[in-house]
């Protein structure tokens, strides 16, 4: 067998897999989030949400609507250096993003079926 019909042999299977693939994986929501910071917007997403009092003072003051909060988690930014990672249970992670006025930041108290946002407030992008 020469190396032109190794080759077809082998573009034949290699289509054939990805056929395979995209019927299997096609209309399932998946998603390869594998960096830190998306693996743990993820799961403060996918948990019911709760707002301390003091968050939704914040927002009602300021006419800010709480679905900024989800897209926020869409495409925020977890700092890590400032956030609470070592307990057992619940941990603290701050997140920042930016919202239709000027950028927010706020504290997520991630737990293990429910995430409750606190301590809301403006912050500069220095």
């Amino acid at each position: 067998m020469n190396i032109f019909q190794r080759l077809g042999y082998f573009s034949v299977g290699l289509f054939m897999g990805i056929i395979i693939l995209i019927f299997f994986l096609s209309g399932k929501k998946t998603s390869c989030s594998y960096f830190p910071n998306a693996r743990t917007l993820k799961s403060i997403r996918v948990k019911e949400r709760h707002f301390d009092a003091n968050a939704m003072k914040f927002f009602t003051e300021n006419k800010i609507d709480t679905s900024n909060i989800s897209s926020i988690l869409e495409n925020g930014e977890v700092h890590f250096g400032e956030s609470i990672t070592d307990r057992d249970s619940c941990n603290v992670y701050l997140i920042s993003g930016e919202t239709t006025t000027k950028p927010i930041q706020f504290k997520v108290e991630n737990c293990d079926s429910i995430a409750t946002i606190q301590e809301v407030d403006f912050y500069s992008e220095n």
